[in-house]
């Protein structure tokens, strides 16, 4: 008989292999994947993993993977610290929306005028109010004990018809022909956020996400609020005893994620993005769940796990094209990640015996 059987203490083996283990695991059952759907399973992993970084187009799709794993690693930061804290941030895409349509909304507010303090303006509006769509769920919880998880995740819905309001109404371009969508943010010279560096997808968004990264780990590694978000996360009482007081907690978790989240929301629209649309989001609050559990909820190894799940956007939308795999199998092969993760995350905590005998 197989059983698990608590350990003494975590292990630290499997605290880092898991992740490991956890890709390896998703090509092989993504590969048996794309093998019933009738595609070669060597063919689909090397145009997902291999393609987009050294094949013919690998000057294309590497600029392409920053601009993609820029809004995740924003995103994702921002999750890790409520993580940490015991604090459930499941509705980050709808502080992504939120933030996109608040900062397009003052944006093109000024809109023809070219002033340089637009663009700024546009993107603290977009930070202001993805906070302000994560803070709902934080005083709810802080003043009625709701629970954040579902409110953050009902919030969703919520942003979506916001999105799709501003698509179709107060923020429709006039000059569309009553297509649905705003004007172009990006060909806005006040609200344009260009690349840096042609060709390599560097713009403001990578850079603040780069940034973000660094602050997060000198706040978890270095400072006194660092300390406080491991003490609530894994001993609360004692963090109680501390003097760390769980309702600011929250409201600070909360509405750091949702400034993030929202960050994330109003750099894509000014760049990558463009207009305001009712199919802007792609998700990306979501997928961030998967970034900072497989990065460990530390901020470089979400800074390293954001480029391998821009990868797989990259090389799964790639192989979508070449090799006609559906767009549905990618979104798949991208969940069993965070299957795989979490079933190995048991062996932390968890050893497996075989019967009387010996554990692993």
């Amino acid at each position: 008989m197989l059983r698990l059987e608590k350990r003494p203490a975590p292990s630290r083996f499997w605290l880092w292999a898991a992740p490991i283990v956890a890709v390896l695991c998703t090509m092989v059952a993504g590969g048996l994947m794309f093998a019933a759907l009738g595609k070669n399973p060597i063919e689909a992993l090397r145009t997902i993993f291999w393609e987009p970084l050294f094949g013919e187009l690998a000057w294309y799709f590497r600029g392409q993977l920053l601009l993609k794993a820029g809004p995740l690693v924003l995103i994702a930061i921002g999750l890790a610290m409520g993580y940490r804290a015991g604090i459930w941030n499941i509705g980050a895409e709808g502080q992504y929306i939120i933030g996109a349509v608040v900062g397009a909304s003052v944006g093109l507010a000024f809109y023809p005028a070219e002033h340089w303090f637009i663009f700024p303006l546009a993107i603290l509006a977009g930070a202001l109010g993805g906070m302000t769509w994560g803070l709902i769920p934080a005083i709810l919880r802080v003043k009625f004990r709701t629970n954040e998880i579902l409110v953050s995740l009902m919030l969703v819905y919520v942003a979506q018809t916001i999105l799709a309001m501003a698509a179709l109404g107060f923020l429709r371009n006039p000059e569309g022909n009553n297509f649905p969508g705003s004007r172009n943010l990006s060909q806005y010279p006040a609200t344009a956020n260009p690349e840096l560096i042609s060709g390599t997808g560097l713009h403001w968004g990578v850079v603040t996400a780069l940034i973000v990264v660094l602050l997060g780990w000198l706040i978890l590694s270095r400072h006194r609020f660092g300390f406080e978000i491991r003490l609530a996360g894994q001993a609360p009482r004692a963090a109680r005893f501390a003097g760390v007081n769980p309702d600011r907690m929250v409201l600070i978790c909360l509405g750091l994620s949702g400034a993030l989240a929202g960050l994330a929301g109003i750099f894509e629209v000014t760049g990558p993005s463009g207009i305001i649309s009712p199919d802007f989001n792609v998700g990306y609050g979501f997928t961030a769940i998967i970034v900072a559990f497989l990065g460990r909820l530390h901020p470089v190894g979400i800074l390293l796990a954001g480029l391998l799940m821009a990868l797989t956007y990259i090389g799964g939308e790639y192989a979508a094209t070449n090799l006609g795999l559906p767009s549905a199998a990618v979104q798949a092969f991208q969940g069993m990640l965070l299957f795989f993760l979490l079933a190995l995350d048991v062996f932390g905590n968890y050893r497996l015996r075989f019967g009387s005998g010996r554990a692993v």
